[in-house]
């Protein structure tokens, strides 16, 4: 069954660990259970399942690419664009996403294929991390 699963791929953004399961997340990166993950969708269809988009918001989130949003409901959620990507999300249709070390720490690889259950390859590049906006009803501010 895949929900129960960690993979590591190339994201859209980074080399990171996708899972529909915090659990096991938290137990790779041995992170507190408080902090929430970024949640990849696989369309905005699947987006408008889990939480409402404000109106003032709506060609924004549309329109980026490599973005992540803070929706008022407290949740982060990114639509991925990435074919690559795209391929294992469809399957999934969401999943939590994380960089794949542990938290606070740097990419180690070796430790990466060691604590996912299945490696997606190629793990080509480690790039820059998505940018992070929060979106009030009418306001934005951006976190990273």
């Amino acid at each position: 069954m895949l929900t129960n699963k960690v993979f590591l791929t190339q994201t859209d953004t980074t080399i990171g660990f996708v899972s529909q399961s915090t659990q096991k997340l938290n137990e790779i990166k041995q992170r507190t259970p408080l902090k929430h993950y970024i949640k990849a969708v696989n369309s905005l269809a699947t987006l408008k399942t889990f939480s409402r988009v404000p109106s003032a918001h709506k060609n924004r989130v549309r329109r980026s690419k490599k973005t992540t949003f803070i929706l008022p409901n407290g949740h982060s959620y990114r639509v991925i664009y990435d074919t690559h990507h795209l391929l294992l999300l469809n399957r999934l249709t969401w999943a939590y996403t994380s960089s794949a070390n542990l938290s606070g720490e740097a990419y180690d690889e070796t430790f990466a294929k060691e604590s996912a259950d299945i490696v997606i390859e190629p793990l080509s590049r480690n790039t820059h991390a998505s940018s992070i906006y929060k979106l009030g009803n009418r306001n934005i501010k951006r976190i990273r």
